[in-house]
């Protein structure tokens, strides 16, 4: 197990220097730079500017130069925020994005994977209809739809919530949000568990494990769900990630100081140490989430072995 963690981690190496690559010369080649605006600064400002972030350089020392920062998880300084660096960014947002999409993800698992039991043990009649049909909702409604709804609703004609901000962190003002970033996991979650539960109540073992007379309760928890939660934990891989590394449309609706605001901002102003910074965290984030649902499928499942 050991050996296959270790060759995992250093697999990982290669990746994250193509997408560092490609990440770095793409944002090269968009139009525009950190510092174009309306008014045009003056000559000789703009050649300091250049000057201190080694912008006057040729392109391909600029990409050494900024290998051998990251090398030592050095991010660079900020073009736009010019008195932080990217680092200093992300020791501030990275942990809101995860209290907020560790909340959402928790959330989806528990619902959806509750409501996708029901589903499976009320198969082709009213509730599992209702249940999928409100999942099928659930999936096709984007979420820059479904924050503006519950901000008017929730927020603005009922006044039950806040409309927008963190405050700290408060549980008032996280509870918009992550219901907006749970509310489509939801959906997804209970289908994939609503397909594998059935598929897992129809197999031998289960037909079995009611054949010895245990009761409804064992056979559903210990037996069926074991086998028919392992979809969802692949799903639910590259969806951690893109939780708790903060989702670009609900942070910027509710003026969350996370790091898919900040990755916004970033594009908008090409801030180009800042969205690369974005970009490798986020990588980081989907390799170690692989990772761990790789094991987690070897303690679910016990004909998976990485010896």
């Amino acid at each position: 197990m050991h050996r296959y963690v270790l060759g995992r981690l250093l697999g990982a190496i290669p990746t994250l220097f193509l997408i560092v690559t490609i990440s770095f010369f793409l944002i090269r080649i968009a139009p525009g730079g950190p510092f174009d605006l309306e008014r045009p600064l003056e000559a000789k400002v703009m050649e300091n500017l250049n000057r201190i972030y080694h912008l006057d350089e040729p392109l391909w020392n600029q990409y050494l130069i900024y290998l051998k920062s990251i090398a030592v998880l050095d991010f660079g300084p900020s073009f736009y925020f010019r008195d932080f660096s990217i680092n200093e960014l992300f020791a501030e947002s990275l942990p809101i994005s995860i209290q907020l999409g560790l909340s959402a993800l928790c959330l989806a698992f528990v619902v959806g994977g509750t409501l996708g039991v029901i589903a499976a043990l009320r198969q082709n009649r009213m509730t599992d209809y209702s249940v999928m049909t409100a999942a099928t909702l659930g999936v096709t409604v984007p979420n820059f739809v479904i924050a503006p709804i519950l901000t008017l609703t929730l927020g603005g004609w009922l006044g039950w919530l806040p409309v927008g901000g963190w405050n700290g962190g408060k549980f008032v003002n996280a509870i918009l949000p992550v219901i907006t970033l749970a509310l489509p996991q939801v959906a997804v979650v209970a289908r994939l568990t609503r397909g594998s539960m059935i598929e897992a109540l129809r197999s031998n073992h289960v037909r079995t494990a009611r054949a010895y007379g245990l009761t409804t309760w064992l056979v559903i928890v210990v037996h069926a769900l074991r086998g028919a939660i392992l979809p969802v934990v692949s799903y639910l891989g590259p969806a951690a990630a893109a939780l708790l590394t903060g989702s670009v449309v609900v942070e910027t609706i509710f003026g969350i100081p996370g790091i898919g605001r900040y990755f916004v901002q970033g594009a908008l102003n090409r801030d180009y140490t800042l969205v690369m910074g974005t970009v490798v965290v986020v990588a980081c984030f989907v390799i170690l989430f692989n990772l761990m649902v790789d094991l987690i499928y070897a303690l679910l499942d016990p004909r998976v072995r990485y010896d």
